[in-house]
């Protein structure tokens, strides 16, 4: 008894060194080949913490802004992530303002919300003045550009109040929305504040709308010359004057960088609608990177117009096309990603690309003339409008390299309509600068038409400026694309374009592509590699396309 007295005093000390855990079963040394084993009784439960409440709760009140106007407290707006103070934004903002990111506080676009006055398409003077009505209803007379600069932090939510909001950057006038990776500005709608969106939810407001004095054509002024002050245009289903257009081919309308523009393209009049992001008339002064489009009931993203250079571009169930180019813009593009959604049909779907002007004005003057570098596209509508995922017309310049087209649902993949575009020979007295041009593209599921021409344009003319088999394009590739836009072994084992060769390339007198802004990415495709996180943090995850485990989904709000 005596040596198992023992035995227990020194197998309880034993427990007590290697902090026992009491529940467990801990074999002794024992002596010689016995083993003696203790059961120590279960502690007392350490009580289990009472959850705390992840919900936002309501900042206090609105921040004060320059503006004399203030932002309007409109009260509070409760979702499935909490409850938030409202502040509206001003119709008209007259004085550079910054929203700054508050905890627990949403701003709101009550209506067509504008960024300065319009200044006309050349700058104000004393010699070239302009009438304006203030907010207060007052006339007042403008001897100088209004300058107005709407400042918004990272990580700062807008939500528009009512389908016919928009916000519009007026000429003479910026915007400085520049998120971060980790904290994107997320321009959305009120039913996606309270939850009631899925993921086929679309056209609940507007959008953001960037208007410039740089070229344009398709003049609204009967006779106007295209190119120049006198070609203007009015914005698509606007029904009040935001015009754009100009000769100011560096004008400087801001920065938007690291933002999501959600469930756009509500159709403000006469069956016309915005889209998440419309430029017109924007000049090469502009900066526009990261930026996602999801769920616009017209196009991911429409450029009318202007000198325009964009990176990191991702369109995701957008109802029209996802890149439409038009109206004489002279663009550049590098890593672009197209996706639409599952189930998409011709109501709520059409082309990866759609770039033309009107085709009885496509031989005014600048001429469309687009570099898209580094895209992947996911067809997945059979028979849209366009006839094919790719749609180039109206005398389009165009020159793709670098890219990946997927069409699930056996669409032609290419499609060249008028003579005019297909031209092989470039002619600076009419600015045109040739014929497309592929280098290092590849299509896979395009039918048995892959290629298609329209408009006395042949199916063979289409194939031969393809040229399938020759510059590393090919027709009829085999995809090994992971998580659906994540290039696998067939994608990397391509040969890569250098897009650097763009870079300050001048063509008729106007520089092309701004010295510097194509990389030498060294592979096709818009993510490189399943190392490649340059479209995670500032995107959100859907059903159509999923960029990060644990990101935050597009039917929600984030609480940062």
């Amino acid at each position: 008894m005596k040596l198992v007295r023992n035995i227990l005093l020194a197998g309880c000390s034993a427990v007590v060194l290697s902090a026992c855990d009491g529940a467990n079963e801990i074999a002794s040394p024992g002596t010689g080949s016995v083993n003696v084993n203790i059961s120590n009784p279960a502690p007392t439960p350490t009580p289990t913490p009472t959850p705390t409440s992840t919900l936002v709760t309501p900042a206090t009140g609105c921040p004060t802004i320059a503006d004399p106007q203030g932002l309007a407290d409109r009260g509070t707006i409760t979702g499935p992530t909490g409850t938030y103070r409202i502040c509206a934004l001003p119709a008209r903002i007259v004085r550079s303002v910054t929203l700054p990111k508050v905890a627990g506080l949403l701003y709101q676009l009550a209506g067509r919300t504008d960024v300065g006055y319009d200044n006309g398409p050349t700058p104000l003077s004393s010699s070239n003045t302009k009438t304006v009505t203030d907010p207060s209803g007052a006339t007042i007379t403008l001897t100088a550009d209004s300058n107005v600069t709407l400042t918004i932090e990272p990580g700062v939510i807008i939500y528009a109040n009512t389908g016919v909001a928009w916000l519009n950057v007026n000429r003479g006038n910026k915007i400085q929305a520049v998120g971060t990776a980790t904290a994107p500005i997320i321009f959305t709608s009120r039913d996606n504040v309270l939850g009631l969106n899925t993921d086929t939810s679309s056209g609940q407001w507007g959008g953001v709308v960037l208007s410039g004095r740089a070229p344009i054509t398709d003049c609204a002024a009967t006779g106007a010359t295209p190119g120049t002050v006198a070609c203007e245009r009015q914005t698509e289903g606007a029904v009040d004057p935001a015009l754009y257009g100009g000769a100011t081919a560096n004008d400087n309308s801001g920065r938007i960088s690291y933002a999501q523009i959600r469930y756009s393209g509500y159709v403000l009049s006469a069956n016309s609608e915005l889209q998440s992001l419309t430029t017109q008339g924007v000049g090469s002064g502009t900066t526009l990177d990261h930026i996602m489009s999801f769920n616009s009931s017209d196009d991911g993203a429409e450029f009318f117009g202007g000198r325009v250079s964009m990176k990191y571009f991702a369109s995701i169930g957008a109802e029209d096309d996802n890149l439409d180019t038009d109206t004489g813009v002279k663009a550049n593009f590098q890593y672009v990603l197209a996706v639409q959604r599952n189930g998409s049909t011709t109501a709520n779907a059409d082309a990866m690309i759609e770039a033309d002007s009107d085709n009885a004005l496509d031989g005014d003057n600048p001429r469309q003339n687009v570099f898209l570098s580094n895209f992947t596209f996911i067809d997945r509508v059979a028979g849209n409008s366009d006839v094919a995922s790719i749609l180039l017309r109206g005398g389009t310049d165009y020159t793709l390299v670098n890219g990946i087209l997927i069409n699930t649902v056996t669409n032609p993949c290419l499609r060249i309509s008028r003579a005019q575009t297909a031209s092989t020979t470039q002619n600076a007295a009419i600015d045109e600068f040739g014929a497309p041009v592929f280098r290092s593209v590849v299509f896979t599921g395009c039918g048995t038409t892959p290629l298609v021409g329209a408009n006395s344009v042949t199916d063979a003319q289409v194939a031969a400026i393809f040229g399938s088999g020759a510059n590393n394009n090919n027709v009829s590739y085999t995809s090994t694309l992971a998580n659906l836009f994540v290039n696998g072994a067939n994608e990397t084992a391509v040969p890569a374009f250098d897009p650097t060769a763009f870079n300050g390339q001048v063509f008729n007198g106007i520089t092309l592509t701004p010295a510097g802004f194509f990389d030498a990415s060294g592979f096709i495709g818009a993510v490189k590699n399943a190392t490649d996180t340059s479209f995670q943090g500032w995107t959100c995850n859907s059903a159509t396309a999923t960029f990060a485990t644990g990101a935050s989904l597009c039917t929600s709000l984030p609480t940062l």
